[in-house]
């Protein structure tokens, strides 16, 4: 597809928390788990696009700027391996409406508008580690990490050199009121 960006919407985590992350993950999973996802990565997908066009990029923008949200409170207290796509993640327990709204609100603006969506139920994570090789042995949940969101970012997936980047295209404030 000539002239398209790879693209999703996500949460930003603040950086010492994904420095803390890649802390426990180093202590807590052996080193040849899988590829690790560099700290600056880490994220929480809202909704994936795939390879957008700049005319459907702006739509998408348009659209993601009519949302009104509350910021809320994320918590991520799980973490789980999913065999099938190979990957370790950290995610909430429990996920609040401050989360779930958004996401299917963006999730289903980019399906009207021609972008695939999973038909799998949202699953809010964090992807710690993909092409995960082996059964790895998932920490007991006494782990906990609770940061305020207070915008979404539309982010381009770049790869370069041998590694890959996401880098922030747009945010959106949420409102000020918590949930």
């Amino acid at each position: 597809m000539a002239d398209t960006r790879r693209l999703f919407f996500a949460l930003d985590m603040p950086a010492g928390v994904q420095r803390q992350i890649v802390q426990w993950r180093a202590e807590n999973f052996p080193a040849d788990a899988g590829r690790p996802v560099a700290a600056a990565n880490l994220h929480l997908t809202l909704a994936f696009l795939g390879d957008v066009s700049i005319e459907k990029q702006k739509a998408l923008c348009q659209l993601a700027g009519r949302i009104r949200q509350p910021g809320f409170t994320l918590t991520l207290d799980d973490a789980g391996l999913w065999v099938r796509s190979r990957v370790v993640w950290l995610g909430p327990r429990h996920a609040s409406l401050g989360l779930i709204q958004p996401a299917n609100m963006l999730r289903a603006q980019a399906a009207r508008n021609g972008c695939y969506q999973s038909p799998q139920p949202y699953h809010p994570h964090v992807t710690l580690y993909r092409n995960v090789t082996q059964s790895v042995a998932i920490p007991q949940p006494n782990f906990r990490w609770q940061f305020k969101v207070e915008e979404f970012v539309l982010y381009e997936s770049v790869f370069a050199q041998g590694r890959t980047r996401y880098q922030p295209l747009e945010r959106w404030k949420l409102s000020n009121k918590e949930e």
